[in-house]
């Protein structure tokens, strides 16, 4: 009696691989599609803004009821330009946090920005644009403010990008100040005796290889590195006293690296007041002279692709790690 044959019991299984194959397909289509029609649009086509000088941006009602605009924007995270974008290469969060703030400039209609910020700092130009970009907003219109929540840290960079608000509130829990510059290397010169590896420089003079971990630190080297690094302090120092009204000798006296408490913050003025966002929403109300705010949030149209391989915690990718190591840089960074 012969056996009849057993059904296929795996055809649901591939049905749903076939189907998400083809969602891929489709959506990856499209993309390219459209990158096809902007740049193709390009060759022909020129408009009197461009895209970087008035950022476009989809917005989102975030919070409130009222007629006062004003602007949610977000910077979490080390302060550089170069963060794992997974499959995507690098992202830039300092230009996405930049390009923000340019479009809240450029909409006439925005009274306000509340700048959330949860960092430890990071490189210093980066800091450094971004409160030039938060400065440039302010006195674009002498009747705009700028209101800074400090979340769990504004630390160093952080503290940086913070200093131009005309209100800090930081909550209860946060950590506050680490005002102050870094530069950090490795030297492995007795690494190297010991297991046989030296050094071969050909330079153009004798600075040119300033902090060569192969050879012992010379102290004039290290002299004319520490005159960079107090350069960078000092302006630290005068953007906090000028941000936060308060005397150079009294923001000095409070830089040398140490974090402070919400409340000790508040004590030597570096925040003004201590609570949540509600409080921050109601410290911009008080600001521009209304009872509520209609807040809005930036998003980037993104495609089910993109959010698809992209959707990952971003971290320093392996270039800017390996940057750091093999070329020292001045970080305005809290680093434990």
């Amino acid at each position: 009696m012969q056996v009849p044959a057993a059904r296929c019991r795996h055809w649901p299984f591939w049905i749903v691989i076939v189907a998400l194959v083809a969602v891929l397909g489709l959506s990856l289509l499209i993309n390219l599609t459209a990158v096809g029609v902007v740049a193709g649009a390009g060759l022909h086509l020129r408009t009197e803004q461009g895209e970087d000088e008035f950022p476009q941006f989809a917005e989102t009602h975030s919070y409130g009821a009222g007629t006062a605009k004003v602007a949610r924007i977000w910077f979490t995270g080390v302060i550089t330009r170069e963060l794992d974008g997974g499959l995507f290469g690098t992202v830039d969060p300092v230009e996405e946090c930049l390009r923000q703030i340019r479009a809240a400039r450029q909409d006439q209609k925005v009274e306000a920005i509340i700048l959330e910020v949860d960092s430890p700092g990071g490189e210093v130009t980066a800091a450094d644009e971004i409160h030039r970009e938060l400065t440039l907003f302010k006195q674009s219109r002498p009747d705009r403010k700028l209101v800074v929540l400090v979340h769990d840290m504004a630390a160093s960079g952080g503290y940086y990008v913070s200093a131009p608000a005309d209100r800090i509130v930081a909550q209860p829990t946060a950590l506050i100040g680490s005002i102050g510059v870094l530069l950090q290397t490795l030297n492995i010169q007795g690494l190297g005796e010991k297991i046989g590896v030296t050094d071969t420089t050909i330079k153009s003079g004798k600075n040119k290889d300033l902090l060569n971990p192969f050879h012992p630190v010379d102290p004039e080297q290290a002299k004319l590195l520490q005159d960079t690094i107090d350069a960078m302090h000092a302006r630290f120092v005068h953007l906090v006293a000028q941000g936060r009204g308060l005397k150079k000798a009294d923001v000095k006296a409070l830089a040398d690296g140490r974090l402070f408490t919400a409340e000790d913050a508040m004590k030597y003025r570096l925040v003004d007041a201590i609570g949540y966002w509600d409080d921050a929403f109601d410290e911009t109300a008080a600001l521009l002279g209304v009872d509520d705010l209609y807040v809005v949030t930036y998003q980037i149209n993104k495609s089910f692709l993109m959010q698809l391989l992209g959707a990952h915690a971003r971290l320093p990718s392996l270039q800017s790690l390996w940057s750091t190591f093999a070329a020292p840089r001045r970080l305005y960074l809290w680093r434990p």
